[in-house]
């Protein structure tokens, strides 16, 4: 298996990167690893002091023993000279090196303490404490550890998830209101109840919070301005327009007069784009919708621009949409495709889609990925340079239509605008 399809195999589900997930993953080994080196600890100090006083009990039921043999009186049931089942190396210990000896064994299959003494003629006097009790009473407290602390994990992972789902709740709702500021809607904020009560501990979630809303403010005075700017500019260049379209009327005829005329229709053009942006950048246009068959409306669009465009219905269908602003859509687009593409430019009405090719070098990098752009302009492609402001108005005329609109490259070559209109019996979201 190469190394690309190694990592693909090991890589995670996405859900895993969250941080509430990663935040339960390192409660759960914390907590298990604590309650683990606690058990452990707990387990070794409990069975030493077990054992121990188990040994302790066994050297002295051991020295009552000698003192019964010694004294040839008959030995207790625990104790025995030289019994079977005696681990090997505490007799060789009480046989060998004449010394008194303990070891935790087996007898009969019960755990015991045997504690050991040298007798004459190397033998062993040795005596059994039964372990039982004690084994049962350890095993029972390692019970008891691994029930407690199942539990504390599971109380300490419930509370710990309670308090991270109450941040990485409010960075969700960080995240969705960014996202609705990246469409376009400034009005969105967070208003974070820690951002709003300054005397109240600021926490890193808060901190973010309120670094977006004022991010967000700041960007709609911003615009907002621009926008007041435009269109004041816009409206107080329609007088001196109206008043040079006017003089150019009493110029004598001759092509110099023609390049006048041409040059100020150029600028009311511009003038009015400029008027119906501002519009749209407000968002104060509202559509008049009606009920309207897609095909017939599309072939009077086309007719229109008085431009050449080859339009065919391969599936018509009834739309919901606002007949002049539609028009201006595919207007905008027919003279797009024409300005900077080449023929044949194709018009399909495919029931609520329509598209708009031509046959050209297809659309500009820069538009695929972030959409038309106002005044943008590029060079040493050997296209036509710029793309003006028809795409950009077609594309807000499309969102007050409630329809979408994508632009994208075809494959065998060319720019490829799809309009994805409403049905006739559909409302566009607000």
């Amino acid at each position: 298996m190469s190394g690309a399809r190694q990592r693909a195999a090991l890589r995670l589900p996405s859900w895993t990167a969250s941080l509430y997930w990663k935040f339960a993953v390192f409660i759960t080994v914390m907590c298990c690893t604590l309650a683990a080196l606690l058990g452990i600890l707990v387990h070794t100090l409990v069975g030493k002091q077990t054992e121990d006083q188990a040994r302790g009990a066994a050297l002295d039921a051991l020295d009552d023993a000698v003192a019964t043999y010694v004294a040839g009186e008959p030995l207790g049931r625990s104790a025995s000279v030289d019994p079977p089942d005696l681990p090997h190396n505490l007799r060789e210990l009480a046989v060998r090196h004449r010394e008194h000896g303990t070891q935790l064994a087996d007898h009969q299959g019960r755990p015991t303490m045997w504690a050991v003494a040298p007798a004459d003629g190397g033998r062993v006097l040795a005596v059994r404490v039964d372990y039982t009790d004690r084994a049962a009473s350890l095993h029972g407290l390692d019970r008891a550890i691994i029930g407690s602390s199942a539990a504390a994990i599971g109380v300490t992972l419930l509370v710990g998830l309670f308090a991270v789902s109450r941040i990485t709740r409010r960075l969700h709702r960080t995240a969705r209101v960014a996202r609705r500021i990246s469409t376009g809607d400034l009005d969105a904020r967070v208003r974070d109840p820690r951002a709003l009560r300054p005397d109240l501990a600021q926490d890193e979630a808060a901190a973010v919070a309120a670094a977006l809303d004022t991010m967000a403010a700041t960007l709609q005075t911003k615009l907002h301005s621009e926008q007041r700017f435009t269109a004041d500019v816009s409206h107080e260049l329609r007088t001196p327009l109206t008043g040079l379209h006017a003089a150019a009327e009493l110029l004598p005829p001759g092509r110099p007069t023609e390049m006048v005329q041409e040059r100020i229709q150029t600028m009311r053009r511009l003038t009015e784009d400029l008027l119906e942006i501002s519009r749209l950048d407000a968002r104060v246009e509202q559509a008049d919708l009606a009920v309207h068959q897609l095909g017939p409306l599309a072939e009077r669009a086309v007719q229109a621009t008085g431009l050449a465009a080859d339009v065919d219905v391969v599936r018509d269908a009834r739309v919901q949409t606002d007949r002049r602003r539609l028009e201006r859509v595919l207007g905008n687009l027919i003279t797009n495709a024409h300005k900077h593409g080449r023929a044949p430019v194709v018009l399909t009405v495919d029931g609520p889609v329509v598209t708009v090719r031509d046959h050209g070098d297809g659309y500009p990098d820069d538009l695929l990925d972030h959409g038309p752009q106002r005044f943008k302009t590029r060079s040493g492609s050997g296209r036509k340079s710029g793309h003006g402001l028809g795409l950009t108005i077609a594309t807000g005329q499309t969102r007050v239509l409630g329809a979408t609109l994508h632009f994208t490259n075809a494959p065998d070559g060319g720019a490829l605008a799809t309009l994805r209109l409403l049905k006739g019996q559909q409302r566009p979201q607000d």
